[in-house]
């Protein structure tokens, strides 16, 4: 984080923020996990089964990298006192998983 600006804080917002970002960070491990999953075992079309792969990993990668972001500007925050500034990841796990979902949909019906 470079020299620590503002006033030491409670420690336990500290590590709260450290456990959100690590939380973050196994979400995109498993994200990345299942990509790989994904292109090498599920059955079906390969054009749309790495399609999908591949979207599992770069959402994991976009994901891993946001929240390092994340946890950068919220311990800068707390150590000003000052508001916590909005994040990225909800949006855009919620919107890459959907996108993501219905991929999977077409494969499995597709299968069939």
């Amino acid at each position: 984080m470079g020299e620590p600006v503002g006033d030491e804080p409670d420690y336990r917002f500290t590590l709260a923020n450290e456990r959100t970002f690590l939380a973050w960070v196994r979400t995109a491990l498993a994200l990345v996990a299942g990509g790989v999953a994904v292109c090498q075992y599920l059955p079906g079309l390969p054009v749309l089964r790495y399609g999908i792969g591949i979207g599992l990993i770069v959402l994991g990668t976009v994901l891993a990298a946001a929240s390092h972001h994340r946890w950068r500007v919220t311990q800068r925050a707390i150590r000003l006192g000052k508001a916590l500034p909005p994040g990225v990841q909800i949006p855009l796990v919620a919107f890459g998983v959907t996108v993501i979902a219905v991929g999977v949909l077409v494969l499995v019906l597709l299968g069939r």
